[in-house]
């Protein structure tokens, strides 16, 4: 059985300077894999590369089996690839409820988008409380909710997550790790989680790969790497 990801010997290049060097990643249907790693380690190139925004220079990257490298990013969202960008990137003019419908672009089903905004509101009832605001008026950490629920606009199989955890405060940062958790649970959507807090991402991933300076150094499972002598002590400064 194909995997749902298979991101094989990928080489990304910007100008002359490589990002990715051979880097092989893989997800399973149903699984949440964190990549882990400090700036410039190379994670959101693999997201850039997975969704089109980058193209990649040799390797190949399939989903469900059929091979996407070289497609256009609307087609990727088409196909079930929906992606949460660093920074959040909201629409700050516009309501939370046209931010949202903007995740539905590339849906016709009329019936079906509401069912699914109707879902988005649940999962977020802060989002709910400020449904008719302009969304520059949100806390970043709002924003973040509002956002990954724009992603989920689109009915992704897989969601890309960049550095959710950026610039939010930490009880807000709970709440995002419990809404990934849950919309993996619950919605059975495939997560591949950026995160520069190695903790929080291992602590809700089945798996994860390290990266540093465009290379995979160490993978495996969740659970095992927080003990990792060598994860706690590049990632997770020292302790358990």
């Amino acid at each position: 059985m194909a995997k749902m990801l298979d991101f094989a010997n990928v080489e990304l290049y910007y100008d002359h300077v490589y990002a990715l060097k051979g880097v092989s990643i893989d997800l399973e249907q149903g699984e949440t894999v964190a990549l882990i790693g400090s700036n410039g380690a190379g994670k959101s190139s693999i997201l850039r590369a997975i969704t089109g925004l980058s193209r990649i220079r040799s390797g190949s990257i399939s989903f469900e089996g059929e091979q996407i490298d070289g497609t256009n990013a609307a087609d990727i969202v088409a196909r079930g690839i929906a992606m949460v960008p660093e920074g959040r990137r909201v629409f700050p003019l516009m309501s939370v409820k046209d931010n949202l419908m903007m995740g539905a672009f590339t849906r016709t089903d009329r019936s079906g988008i509401r069912d699914t905004l109707d879902s988005v509101l649940e999962r977020f009832p802060r989002l709910k409380e400020r449904y008719a605001q302009s969304a520059g008026t949100l806390s970043g950490g709002e924003q973040q909710m509002m956002v990954i629920g724009r992603a989920l606009m689109a009915k992704p199989r897989l969601l890309l997550l960049d550095e959710p955890s950026l610039g939010i405060a930490p009880k807000l940062v709970q709440d995002i790790a419990r809404s990934i958790v849950a919309i993996n649970r619950d919605e059975g959507v495939s997560v591949l989680l950026v995160e520069q807090n190695s903790r929080m991402a291992l602590s809700i991933s089945n798996r994860a790969y390290a990266l540093t300076t465009g290379n995979v150094v160490i993978s495996g499972n969740s659970k095992e790497l927080l003990t990792d002598p060598r994860i706690k002590a590049a990632y997770l400064g020292g302790e358990v």
